[in-house]
């Protein structure tokens, strides 16, 4: 990785997914929150150069490599890092409202149909006690629907994620409170299932 990291620009405005998402929430959830964990990350990493030139994805799916000093430093700020990079990805305004091609097959194959992989992903999401994240992850068996928590990556256990749902209370508190059911149902019509299809494609 480039060191230090930067925090990534959305590509959109923080209006961009109301009335789903409320552009306060956005502002704050990419510009302190995302902020804090690229920054933490930088700070963890300051004084081991050894781990400077390789990815935050090759760190968290290598943590035996990291000195134990640090060790929980880059699995909170880099799980952090890498899981909001890809939840805003996966936001990006425009593109496809539903899954084609290799990925609705793939879909098709693992849970029968889209609503069913949805309905999974609002189960395990609803269901993880505390703050932590839903997943659609690719594996050497297909696709399947796994939570995590706090900001642990499925990178973490060798399983690639095309698809994550931040189910902290700092994602939706503002507009929701602690309806979280109904900001996933929400969360659903933010979805670019292009950006998707690239994520399995990639971990092809």
């Amino acid at each position: 990785m480039a060191y230090p990291q930067e925090l990534p620009d959305l590509g959109y405005d923080y209006d961009a997914l109301e009335p789903h998402i409320d552009a306060r929430t956005m502002e704050i959830h990419h510009s302190k929150h995302h902020a804090a964990y690229t920054a933490n990350l930088n700070a963890a990493l300051k004084s081991h150069p050894g781990l400077q030139d390789r990815s935050v994805e090759d760190l968290l799916g290598n943590m035996g490599d990291v000195p134990e000093a640090i060790r929980g430093a880059v699995r909170n700020n880099g799980g952090g890092y890498v899981n909001h990079a890809l939840f805003w990805d996966l936001m990006t305004p425009g593109g496809a409202d539903a899954p084609s091609g290799d990925l609705a097959s793939a879909i098709e194959a693992a849970f029968g149909s889209v609503d069913e992989l949805k309905s999974r992903v609002n189960t395990a999401a609803i269901t993880r006690f505390g703050s932590g994240w839903g997943w659609v992850v690719a594996t050497d068996s297909g696709l399947a629907v796994r939570s995590t928590a706090n900001q642990d990556s499925p990178l973490m256990d060798g399983q690639t994620p095309i698809l994550g749902v931040d189910v902290w209370e700092h994602a939706y508190y503002l507009r929701y409170q602690n309806r979280r059911p109904d900001y996933l149902n929400a969360w659903w019509s933010t979805v670019n299932w292009d950006v998707v299809a690239a994520n399995f494609a990639a971990a092809g």
